[in-house]
């Protein structure tokens, strides 16, 4: 068996934890990233989450998750106790960039809440306007985001760029604005936790 974890988590996500894992230098950490449109089909995330555990876990000491719950259902948590791995907690990746106090008291004002994180505001016109075929179909606007009051930007870095483009997004869909600086902090307090129980 080889030394060291294996973090398998969502592409959406990869940016962060390779910058994470950098300025930390866990050496003995892989990442292996899912494709983040996997979000868009939430019913396939646990077996693809398996199949990367089913092909490592003779290869590492320890395999942990960076996904939610991310609408499997449960399914995925299922996956995860049959092999004895974890995932970060909370039902979707905005908690885990927010944090949980910040999210749930963003989600407690106003339920009809719209999250983008750095990665969305990049690839906002594929991963919302293309897959949901908005550009196709704009009648469509109303039944996706008829329930929303208005659209979050839990931030990871501070980016005039990325703040003008989720401003764009936000007036798009018709939403008020809110911005939230969350950095890497919250994301990066999960995963040392993690790594420090493995450790011990």
């Amino acid at each position: 068996m080889a030394a060291g974890a294996l973090l398998i988590a969502c592409g959406a996500l990869a940016r962060e934890l390779v910058e994470i894992q950098r300025r930390n230098q866990w050496n003995h950490l892989k990442i292996e990233c899912l494709p983040a449109k996997l979000h868009h089909t939430p019913n396939k995330i646990a077996d693809a989450v398996a199949k990367k555990i089913e092909k490592n876990r003779n290869d590492y000491e320890h395999i942990f998750v960076a996904y939610a719950d991310c609408g499997t259902g449960g399914k995925l948590d299922k996956v995860l106790e049959k092999y004895g791995a974890e995932r970060i907690t909370g039902a979707h990746c905005y908690e885990f960039f927010a944090g949980e106090s910040i999210f749930s008291s963003f989600s407690e004002a106003e339920p009809g809440t719209f999250y983008l994180t750095d990665f969305l505001v990049r690839n906002f016109d594929r991963l919302v306007v293309g897959s949901l075929g908005l550009d196709r179909h704009p009648e469509l606007m109303d039944l996706y985001f008829g329930n929303y009051e208005r659209l979050v930007y839990l931030a990871q870095t501070r980016s005039e760029k990325l703040t003008r483009q989720a401003r764009k997004h936000a007036a798009y869909l018709g939403l008020e604005y809110i911005e939230h600086f969350t950095g890497l902090d919250p994301v990066e307090t999960i995963l040392e936790e993690h790594i420090v129980r493995w450790q011990n």
